[in-house]
């Protein structure tokens, strides 16, 4: 693709600010800021993966993961301010998470150890990552506010704090899930994931692309779990004083 196509492409954008506007949906600022910030921080990116990528060392790659975590966890703890610690929590989530399933791929040589595979899929696992962590802090608001006074019962009653949250925990882990699963089950039927959608233009043989996005669903699917469970009993405890009294949210 070259400059002119690239450039032709804002018509998309030209559409659909004309949309907003016509529709008085005043979203004329945040589709121009969203669309400046996608394009310059695309293009960084790409001139930061060719050299990664040229450079092929581990250190770099390392240091690549870990600015990828970290701008992660920071977007994720914007919807858990109220959380004590809640940034490291979510980084240490999210890292463990790449720990696990990265150690995995390349332990058993599922992938080769290359800068592009690794950096490549650490990308979705820790995007999806955060999109899970995003999900599980807004739904376990949303459930402590409405079921306070469920778990102050029940704490009075003599009931620990774990027994006083688990059920909202485990509504809040599932609710989190959801929006992952259902969206696997129509992949090939009413989309085409990205990954086999680049192979298939890159002119990679279409069976093999399946293969890869098989890969990728079970990962995804496997990593949205951990993070949701670990995320779960890390924040849990810090909800609570050491009187066992719930003071968040």
């Amino acid at each position: 693709m070259n400059l002119t196509a690239i450039i032709f492409s804002f018509v998309f954008v030209i559409l659909a600010l004309f949309l907003s506007n016509a529709f008085r949906l005043g979203l004329g600022k945040d589709i121009i800021i969203t669309c400046i910030r996608a394009t310059i921080q695309l293009f960084i990116v790409g001139y930061i993966l060719k050299f990664v990528f040229g450079f092929d060392h581990p250190f770099v790659i390392i240091l690549m993961l870990l600015i990828m975590i970290l701008v992660a966890a920071k977007n994720a703890a914007q919807r858990g301010k109220e959380i004590p610690y809640a940034f490291w929590k979510i980084f240490l989530t999210i890292a463990v998470v790449e720990i696990i399933t990265q150690g995995f791929l390349l332990g058993l040589k599922i992938v080769p150890a290359e800068p592009q595979y690794i950096i490549s899929i650490s990308g979705m696992i820790i995007g999806n990552s955060m999109i899970i962590a995003n999900l599980f802090l807004n739904r376990l608001k949303a459930e402590i506010e409405m079921r306070r006074e469920e778990i102050e019962l029940v704490l009075s009653l003599g009931g620990s704090v774990k027994q006083s949250i688990f059920p909202i925990l485990k509504q809040s882990i599932r609710a989190s899930l959801i929006p992952t699963i259902e969206g696997q089950k129509t992949i090939g039927l009413v989309q085409l994931p990205g990954m086999m959608t680049g192979q298939i233009i890159a002119g990679a043989d279409p069976i093999q692309a399946v293969k890869f996005q098989l890969l990728i669903v079970f990962l995804i699917m496997s990593a949205a779990t951990l993070t949701a469970i670990i995320l779960g009993f890390l924040i849990y405890p810090s909800l609570f004083n050491k009187e066992q009294q719930l003071e968040v949210f």
